[in-house]
């Protein structure tokens, strides 16, 4: 190993330790010509996992997108960033572990659902909704069923409860004091120019 600092190949080894992940050693080197010390890290060259997209397309498995993924569906839940890469530790882990050279990117959304239920349900929720193109209220209704939240609950939220609720509110003398005060802030406004 080529020192950073000053390129002389002379180094020894002076601490190793696995990483919390256990898939890597962390080597602390110092320069027998220049004394300086600089860290390493050693991994298994892992096989590419080319993930086959619903389109088709192929591409390699990028753990950084799903660590994006995940971290945008938890955000601000109390869900620690340990948390999140213990998570995709474990989603990369299985994937690898399945040993296959192409893996369908269903396989990889079902298991970060399968994991994401485990640890919140709004996270869950909210990767469902993209990962599964949710377009109307009904598909979060069904998402919300699946994860056993009480069925009154549910069976009392229908597309036609949420237009009656919008109905009501939009003629409420609560909606014109909004409009009344607007008015007199905008007038308040134009006399101070």
């Amino acid at each position: 190993m080529r020192c950073p600092f000053c390129g002389k190949l002379n180094n020894r080894v002076i601490d190793s330790r696995l990483s919390r992940t256990e898939m890597e050693i962390r080597r602390r080197r110092e320069c027998q010509e220049c004394s300086r010390r600089f860290t390493t890290f050693e991994t298994v060259e892992d096989l590419p996992v080319m993930i086959v997209k619903k389109d088709g397309r192929r591409e390699e498995f990028i753990r950084g997108k799903i660590l994006a993924g995940i971290k945008k569906a938890c955000e601000k839940r109390a869900i620690s960033m340990i948390q999140i890469e213990d998570l995709v530790d474990n989603i990369e882990r299985e994937l690898r572990d399945l040993n296959y050279k192409e893996i369908h990117s269903s396989v990889v959304g079902e298991k970060i659902m399968h994991h994401l239920h485990r640890i919140d349900d709004v996270a869950y929720v909210r990767f469902a909704s993209v990962y599964r193109e949710f377009s109307s209220v009904d598909d979060f209704i069904d998402a919300l069923k699946k994860l056993g939240t009480s069925s009154q609950q549910i069976e009392s939220i229908d597309e036609q409860s949420f237009s009656d609720k919008r109905e009501e509110v939009e003629g409420t003398p609560y909606q014109e004091s909004l409009s009344e005060q607007q008015l007199n802030l905008d007038a308040e406004f134009i006399n101070e120019q």
